[in-house]
């Protein structure tokens, strides 16, 4: 019998090995013309070209939105990207939105894995970043009925009263010198979400060490941030050395301590009067904020779901994030444009003030009546929706959209922002006009997919009547009650209107304006 070496050398040298040196090329060709003709032989949407690694990533620059507009007026209204690795499509007209939030609305609901909304929205825990299941179905029917229900929207009128009063106030007080709009806004929002939320304003809290305004400022910053490890795994290391990691800790651990504090505070009341009456300063009569009702729920543990205590903050910063950023965007810009045309604030005005009457403010009852104010909070929706690429999905099995194949774990991106600038959808797109709306059915509710600022389908933003309620409201006030004007130099035409960054777009500059308190004739 042959050793074992001799056995090696006599395969090496056979005929077998001879033909093998033949086969192994043919093999692997084999192998890659499969592979290459299963991607080519989809139907895949336009694409640019790429970078190899980086795919269109490094492209999107600090207005996506306006870059992917351009480029779909070149590839059209459904097209491929790669954010790095991640094939993501966009859409750019009402047409292929409708198909993907209507016809196809069940196979695109669900969320893209990102690592900041894991860290900060407890693992995606909420409603905004969970994915699409039961599970988000129970949370989204929990967050709907004890906070965004037209009967508790109705309950937290006292509140959007008292803040509102407040607001006038404060500009009252820098009657004739310049007024920070911006600043104003945000921190009448953030308080009208704390007393709905938590019963109370929270600028500072004893027990958790952390200031809530801060602290959620900061949050509000880096969940509108884009992380390039999600999308090129093998950089995620860069996050060591340009601080978002560490801001991440900070950011959770303080959240997460402003909010255990909350939690039993409300706990520890509830143990000791269970009649409803705090003690604590609270009008009784102003009903179970929140919180409260949060914590009922995990008590009663209806239907066989367990509401964890992680859920429940969760939820809680869903409140936050759809009822602070989101809203004070909202009326910042729509200020914006009422300044910049003085012809449409003259016209809102008149409106505001003839259904006033004598009175000496709006209340809920008069707003029904304001068609023109609606009309123009409309149009700022149009021009400015507030989170212009709308929150990104992910299919979850392969679908067809617009005659194209796309596959599942593909993400989608829908450009609210172009389809409401859309030429084809509107005339002088461009133009803050608000009287097209004033003899027009189309709504922002979700059904009229030419004006999705709120977004459409199973998605939509559950908190639109919460926020519209509170942006007429603080709107017909502001025009009943003052004057407007820019401060000196400044005029509609020289106005900065840029645009800053993040997931929700404000102002890149704050809105300075002068106002004189008007005289009733």
């Amino acid at each position: 019998m042959s050793s074992p070496p001799k056995m090696i050398e006599k395969i090496l040298n056979s005929t077998y090995m001879y033909h093998l040196s033949f086969i192994l090329p043919f093999l692997l060709f084999i192998v890659f013309l499969c592979k290459w003709l299963s991607t080519t032989i989809q139907n895949l949407p336009p694409s640019p070209p790429r970078w190899p690694i980086l795919g269109h990533l490094h492209k999107l620059g600090m207005s996506p939105h306006r870059y992917l507009r351009s480029l779909s007026e070149r590839y059209g209204d459904l097209m491929l990207i790669y954010l790095g690795n991640k094939p993501t499509i966009i859409v750019s007209s009402a047409r292929v939105a409708k198909e993907i939030m209507k016809t196809h609305d069940a196979s695109v609901s669900s969320r893209l894995k990102l690592s900041i909304y894991n860290k900060l929205l407890y693992n995606c825990s909420d409603v905004a970043g969970s994915p699409y299941g039961e599970y988000w179905r129970q949370m989204k029917s929990i967050f709907v009925l004890h906070l965004l229900s037209s009967r508790r929207v109705r309950s937290f009128r006292d509140v959007r009263e008292e803040e509102t009063a407040l607001l006038m106030e404060k500009i009252q007080q820098n009657n004739g010198s310049v007024v920070n709009l911006s600043e104003l806004f945000a921190n009448m929002t953030y308080d009208v979400i704390c007393r709905v939320a938590f019963g109370g304003k929270h600028s500072g809290n004893q027990q958790s060490g952390a200031d809530v305004k801060e602290v959620l400022k900061e949050f509000e910053e880096l969940i509108g941030l884009f992380n390039v490890g999600d999308f090129i795994p093998w950089l995620a290391w860069v996050n060591r050395f340009n601080g978002i990691n560490k801001r991440l800790e900070k950011v959770s651990k303080g959240i997460d301590l402003i909010l255990e504090a909350i939690l039993a505070e409300h706990e520890h009341l509830d143990r000791h009067n269970q009649a409803g009456n705090r003690g604590d300063g609270k009008d009784e009569n102003k009903g179970k904020d929140f919180v409260d009702v949060l914590l009922e729920v995990q008590k009663e543990n209806s239907a066989g779901f367990h509401l964890e205590r992680e859920s429940i903050k969760g939820l809680i910063l869903d409140a936050f994030a759809a009822g602070t950023d989101t809203t004070s965007a909202v009326l910042e810009w729509t200020m914006t444009e009422i300044l910049r045309n003085p012809r449409i604030m003259e016209q809102l005005q008149k409106e505001v003030r003839r259904i006033a009457g004598d009175k000496d403010q709006i209340t809920e009852d008069d707003l029904e009546k304001m068609k023109y104010l609606k009309a123009v909070i409309k149009e700022s929706l149009r021009l400015h929706p507030p989170i212009p690429l709308l929150v990104p999905r992910e299919s979850t099995q392969d679908i067809k959209i617009d005659g194209y194949d796309i596959a599942a774990k593909t993400c989608v991106m829908i450009n609210a922002w172009a389809i409401q600038r859309d030429p084809l959808t509107w005339e002088e797109p461009e133009e803050f006009f608000p009287e097209r709306f004033l003899n027009s059915e189309i709504d922002f509710r979700g059904q009229d997919f030419e004006l999705i600022p709120f977004g459409g389908g199973r998605r939509i933003c559950p908190a639109i009547s919460f926020a519209m309620t509170n942006n007429e409201f603080v709107l017909a006030n502001l025009m009943l009650k003052f004057k407007w004007t820019f401060p000196g130099g400044v005029n509609g035409e020289t106005l900065d209107i840029c645009e800053g960054s993040g997931l929700t777009i404000h102002k890149k500059t704050p809105l300075l304006v002068v106002a004189t308190p008007h005289l009733h004739q």
